[in-house]
């Protein structure tokens, strides 16, 4: 099998070139010419009841098929090593439909792993999908199965304190339940949860996929039993990936090993550099001493990624000033494109989330992007000056003045 570099370049394309172009082109068509009256009313049926399309058939209406959205989930089941992918307008949107699937068969109870994804936590802490849940840590998933369970999720690296969880323990103690992984932090590039044993895997593709913050999208990857029940969950619910998105996110595939590696060599080489600040209390990122006790890197995942979350000495108050003095780096919720971005989880993504399990307030998070790594160092050191109450620079021209 070719690297995954060949990979992300040339997966999915393959109708592209039995078409003659060289890139693919966007079909906005939201309806398509049916063959006749009988066999239109059999494509139909076989697609909106989840079926893949069929050589021949019509794809009779986008919410049902789209072509550029099927080369996209082609591609991205080639990278993660899955039977198949399902797109869908945004990764809350394939949760949601993940979790409804689970529902819909009668299996409602949810075990999760803390900490997740604000927007995951609230929609399992809320039960507004009809699911109910269980939170536990990993010695305690096998005591918190039931009979009515349907799935096993967490994240890992966790969001936002970047902990590494063994995901082969995991998939051990949930025995036969299905265990979804959000591997949006490492993508297929670090860490390929199917090879390991997992269900399911869950992305955020607005993130590291598409890397240039100009496209939403979601997507689920795993065996094709789980692919048409998704698939049927999309064409009735409408949480369709849109024909340009798909186009962006599969361009994006294009540059992921490239991007990803060389996001991690900076992020490796900020964070071993701010390990002692006197404004943190603790750098944390998987790849510093003592950060990954159970030696998962290069046994799970191939790097420790490119999120660092700073843990300040001074509290809220400190990461605020931290963050808003940040010039170069962008303060914004969102994370893996290829500017560099800053946020306070627990005022924004996990604001959420119940107080006893939301991140500490003086946590802020960096998604480290393509700048230089100098430039990041000498915007990230002003800020921490500000962090601890100095004067930046350009305070320090108007006091002297």
């Amino acid at each position: 099998m070719p690297r995954i570099e060949t990979r992300a370049v040339h997966s999915g394309m393959d109708s592209v070139t039995e078409s003659g172009s060289h890139v693919p082109v966007i079909d906005l068509s939201t309806t398509n010419p049916l063959t006749g009256v009988e066999s239109g009313g059999d494509s139909y049926e076989n697609l909106a009841t989840g079926g893949a399309l069929q050589s021949g058939d019509s794809a009779v209406y986008q919410r049902l098929w789209q072509p550029g959205v099927a080369r996209f989930e082609n591609a991205l089941s080639s990278l993660e090593g899955s039977e198949g992918t399902v797109a869908f307008a945004t990764g809350m949107a394939a949760l949601s439909a993940v979790l409804l699937a689970a529902v819909t068969a009668g299996t409602p109870h949810v075990v999760a792993l803390r900490p997740l994804y604000g927007g995951t936590d609230h929609v399992l802490a809320t039960g507004l999908l009809g699911t109910t849940v269980t939170w536990t840590d990993v010695d305690g998933i096998a005591a918190a199965i039931r009979p009515d369970t349907g799935l096993v999720i967490l994240e890992s690296p966790a969001n936002p304190t970047l902990e590494l969880t063994d995901i082969r323990s995991v998939i051990e103690a949930a025995g036969t339940v299905p265990v979804l992984v959000d591997n949006t932090f490492a993508t297929p590039v670090l860490q390929r949860p199917l090879e390991l044993g997992a269900t399911l895997v869950l992305h955020s593709a607005t993130k590291y996929l598409g890397g240039h913050g100009d496209a939403m999208g979601g997507t689920v990857s795993g065996p094709m039993e789980w692919m048409v029940r998704l698939r049927q969950m999309r064409a009735l619910t409408g949480g369709l990936l849109h024909p340009l998105s798909a186009y962006l996110l599969h361009r994006g595939l294009r540059t992921l090993p490239v991007r990803v590696r060389a996001q991690q060599t900076t992020a490796g080489d900020i964070a071993a550099r701010l390990v002692g600040h006197p404004a943190l209390t603790r750098v944390l990122y998987p790849g510093l001493p003592g950060q990954d006790p159970q030696r998962l890197i290069g046994r799970q995942t191939e790097g420790a990624g490119s999120l660092i979350a700073l843990n300040f000495a001074g509290g809220f108050d400190a990461g605020v000033r931290f963050t808003e003095a940040c010039r170069l780096i962008t303060h914004a919720v969102s994370l893996g494109g290829v500017d560099s971005l800053v946020q306070h989880p627990a005022s924004l993504t996990h604001r959420p989330v119940e107080a006893s399990a939301r991140p500490a307030a003086g946590i802020v998070r960096l998604s480290i992007g393509l700048e230089h790594v100098e430039d990041l160092i000498e915007d990230i050191l002003t800020a921490l000056d500000a962090a601890l109450g100095a004067p930046t620079a350009a305070e320090a021209v108007v006091l002297s003045a």
